[in-house]
Parts: C-alpha cells; sequence; structure tokens
C-alpha cells in the first residue's frame, strides 16, 4: 500500500511539476524579472529615461537557473501529491470516488487550501514591496492552509450543519484576525506589475493543481484496479 501510494505521488507530482514550472517560466518569470528590474534601480517608476521591456520579452534563457527551477518545482509538487494521495486514499475507504475527473476537483480543493485561501489576505509579492516578517507571515500561512485544508475536508465528507458551521469559522478565523502587515506600503514596483505577477501566479497555480489533482486520481485509480485484482478471490 505505501509503496503503491509513493509511486502514484511521484509519478503524478512530476508530472504535474513539470507543466508548472513551464508554465512558470514563460508567464511568471518575465514578470519577476521586470519588478527585479524597479528594485536594483535599473528602472524607476513615474519617469525612467530608458525604454520600458516589454515583460515577455524578459524571459532570457539561462540553463542552470531555469534548470533548478524546474527540479525544485517538481520537488514541490511531489511534496503536494505525497499529502493529497493518502487523502484520497482514505476518502475512497469512505466511499468516495477517485479517478481522473474526481481528481480535478481535488486539484481544485488543493489550490483553494494552499494558494487562494492564505492569498485573499496575503496576496503573492513580487520583489521590492513592503512586506511583514517572514516568519510572521509563514506561520500565518501554515495555520490558514491547514485550516482551509480542514475545511474543505468537513464540506465534503461532514454530514452535519454542526460540520459545515465548523468548515465556514475555519475558513474566515485567518482572514478575520488578519496576516501580517508592514507598518507602510511602499515599493519601487508599478501597481500594474504586481497585479500582473498575482494574476499569473494565481492562474499558473490553479492550472497546475487541477493537473495534479487529475494525475493523482488517475494513478491511483489504476493502482487501485491492480490491487484489487491482486486480491485473492
Amino acid at each position: 500500500m505505501f509503496t503503491r501510494l509513493l509511486t502514484s505521488a511521484l509519478f503524478a507530482g512530476a508530472a504535474a511539476g513539470l507543466i508548472a514550472a513551464l508554465l512558470q517560466l514563460y508567464f511568471v518569470q518575465p514578470v519577476l524579472l521586470h519588478a527585479e528590474l524597479y528594485e536594483s534601480g535599473q528602472l524607476v517608476h513615474f519617469g525612467a529615461e530608458t525604454a520600458v521591456p516589454a515583460v515577455q520579452d524578459l524571459g532570457g534563457v539561462d540553463p542552470v537557473r531555469d534548470g533548478l527551477s524546474v527540479i525544485f518545482t517538481m520537488l514541490v509538487y511531489c511534496g503536494y501529491a505525497l499529502v493529497m494521495l493518502p487523502l484520497m486514499a482514505l476518502a475512497q475507504d469512505r466511499g468516495a470516488r477517485i479517478d481522473a475527473r474526481t481528481g480535478l476537483i481535488w486539484g481544485l480543493a488543493g489550490f483553494v487550501a494552499v494558494q487562494f485561501a492564505p492569498g485573499f489576505t496575503l496576496a503573492p509579492e513580487v520583489p521590492g514591496v513592503a512586506a511583514a516578517d517572514v516568519h510572521d507571515r509563514q506561520i500565518w500561512w501554515f495555520a490558514t492552509v491547514l485550516a482551509a485544508g480542514i475545511a474543505l475536508w468537513l464540506i465534503a465528507f461532514g454530514t452535519s450543519w454542526a460540520a459545515w458551521g465548523a468548515a465556514v469559522v475555519l475558513l474566515l478565523a485567518p482572514h478575520v484576525i488578519g496576516a501580517p502587515e508592514p507598518e507602510t506600503f511602499t515599493g519601487p514596483v508599478p501597481t500594474e506589475i504586481g497585479a500582473l505577477f498575482a494574476a499569473r501566479a494565481y492562474g499558473v497555480g490553479m492550472a497546475a493543481w487541477v493537473m495534479l489533482g487529475a494525475f493523482a486520481g488517475c494513478f491511483w485509480a489504476r493502482e487501485s484496479r491492480t490491487m484489487a485484482l491482486g486480491q485473492p478471490a
């Protein structure tokens, strides 16, 4: 059982992570590089003497940087899959159907829990913007992801109003408390760049999570059939 879970997670995570990395290199990385030009002072907001380059022209191929980015992204999504697959197996034991189609819903739930829920108050940030202490933000982020994950599980598998009510409280609580914020909001990067980065980060993240769920559901359904066929009659 453990070996099948591990194998399915690694295949699903590697496949989704590779696609996510390619999407990030094409859509997200040029925006980050653009923001870094403002952070380093090579471009100045409200009056640059140099022509501002198009965002998509800043992607530039760097084999070492891009290769490490691909590997790291694949490892991250393998980690996500190692969390998702055991939950899928647990849900299957409770009577839920797990396959590529239902995996799409699992992927959307993963996106909501890991990216959209914390990003609702602590949005993705480009380099150079003001930010609160990173340790405080990490604590709030982990707490929000955990709360959102439990809430989504209660919504999906809860059988009473008490469970659903608790889910609503868990979804709202981190945002009512609020994320750590800087004392002042300053930075050299134009708001248009920050908005574009947030939009593309969410778009790529949702696409990657949906693919992760579909791959995980597909691989686990296949492994489940294999296990069923291997059982003695």
